[in-house]
């Protein structure tokens, strides 16, 4: 089930609204135990037979939790930990290393198939972090499983994040408010996430997927380009709507996520797109792989080591591909460099440093979007003239008319332009602006919900 489907639009949300708001039970206890088996429901819809083994992953952690509560002990975290990767491991890698060994060997293994639970990814990493959390004395063990159930499997952040810390939401689950503010600021948080998916994701995604799976060659370098810019437009759409959306979800129920995007494409160099982009994600390598080993504090090379484990582990807990450990190496290669070259600290304080930043995002995508490094390799070359008919073509032009008004639209989405118009209103005690605003887009992403069955969701793979 997914936030931008009919079935949760108009059965789903309701309904859990009607049922968690309802005047005759009002309790924290049935509000928690509600919301836990409407999350296990909502996960359950798509994936019924994968709920068992998340279900299982959570009460291992409660335990162990408990246990590492009386005892500190690393032994305990360390292998619970490496329960939580080894389930990971079978699921979304060892049919990657299979095929590889395959190849390797000259034997066919298509015939080995297992599936990959949706969110798999983000919910192992929040189990692993209400271990750390307790491990380094942030938080208590919740000696209820039913809360620890609740935290991994809250459905507004379950298959897509943000990636959420225990810290963070662990006094939120037993002691928080719901307010009328809380409600009605969630559902515009939500509002804006809808339009952002429907309205310039999914018609962005079509061009690219278009462009991606027919381009071979018999295109122009202008083609090329656009289609990796619908991308560089579908993924940031796509996962900032699911985080603004899973973030006005939280707060309708009384939860406070954090921010997982902050306009990532107006960056001046790479180190500040990863401050921008998927915070929840960084900020977990970061305090939980990059600090435990040293982080900065070390002598050079282990320093290197470090940021160069996590770009590594970045890269892999993308995808089981070549293409995103390749995109993890370069991200490790281009950070790097801002934090050791002279030249490049000087560059990325040029006027020129945004459009090096955004020329680097936007080929490091292809990577991240080919099927295999040749084509990447193929793709990019295109790009830059490499194998093409020529520099335009009238497929782009029928392209450009034909999206020229939600190009535009989608540029200046990536921007805190819209924003600061709406603060200003806001200012001058002309908030009814925003909301005919609002209103209008959830009137037109209800309807191309209504009329479109193309929805896919990026995130949903990892």
């Amino acid at each position: 089930m997914v936030f931008s489907s009919t079935i949760y639009l108009f059965v789903f949300l309701p309904v859990v609204l009607i049922v968690y708001y309802n005047p005759v039970i009002k309790g924290r206890t049935f509000k928690n135990i509600f919301l836990l088996f409407a999350s296990l429901v909502f996960y359950a819809w798509g994936e019924p037979a994968f709920v068992f083994l998340m279900l299982l992953s959570i009460l291992v952690t409660w335990f162990a939790g408990l246990k590492l509560q009386k005892t500190y002990s690393k032994i305990i975290l360390i292998s619970v930990i490496f329960y939580h990767i080894i389930i990971l491991f079978i699921f979304k890698y060892l049919m990657f290393i299979v095929s590889q060994i395959g190849l390797l060997i000259n034997k066919d293994t298509s015939a080995i198939n297992i599936s990959l639970p949706i969110g798999i990814s983000f919910f192992t990493f929040q189990l692993i972090s209400y271990l750390f959390d307790i491990y380094y004395k942030k938080a208590d063990a919740q000696r209820n499983p039913f809360y620890v159930g609740l935290y991994v499997s809250l459905f507004p952040q379950l298959i897509a994040g943000p990636i959420v810390r225990y810290e963070k939401i662990a006094k939120s689950i037993t002691n928080r408010s719901e307010t009328y503010d809380d409600v009605v600021c969630g559902m515009q948080r939500f509002i804006y996430g809808l339009g952002k998916k429907v309205l310039i994701s999914n018609y962005v995604a079509q061009i690219a997927d278009n462009i991606f799976d027919y381009l071979a060659g018999n295109t122009s370098v202008l083609m090329a380009w656009l289609g990796a810019v619908c991308y560089t437009l579908q993924i940031y759409f796509d996962f900032s709507g699911y985080s603004d959306m899973a973030i006005g979800l939280g707060r309708m129920f009384g939860f406070s996520f954090d921010e997982n995007f902050n306009y990532p494409y107006i960056s001046k160099s790479i180190t500040e797109f990863w401050r921008r982009w998927h915070i929840s994600l960084s900020s977990w390598f970061r305090d939980y792989v990059y600090i435990p080993l040293g982080g900065n504090r070390v002598k050079k090379p282990r320093w290197i080591l470090n940021l160069f484990v996590v770009w590594i582990l970045t890269g892999i807990w993308h995808g089981a591909n070549w293409t995103f450990l390749l995109w993890g190496l370069l991200y490790f290669v281009f950070l790097l460099l801002e934090k050791t070259s002279q030249f490049a600290k000087k560059f990325i304080n040029t006027p020129f440093s945004y459009f090096y930043t955004i020329l680097i995002v936007i080929i490091t995508w292809v990577i991240f979007r080919a099927d295999n490094i040749k084509k990447a390799v193929l793709y990019i070359g295109n790009m830059f003239g490499i194998g093409v008919t020529g520099f335009i073509d009238s497929e782009f032009i029928g392209y450009i008319k034909i999206s020229i008004f939600i190009l535009t639209v989608a540029c200046i989405g990536c921007t805190p332009l819209l924003k600061n118009i709406f603060a200003n209103f806001r200012k001058k005690g002309m908030e009814w602006i925003e909301s005919v605003w609002l209103l209008l887009v959830f009137i037109i992403s209800l309807l191309q919900v209504i009329s479109s069955t193309y929805n896919p969701f990026i995130y949903f793979n990892f």
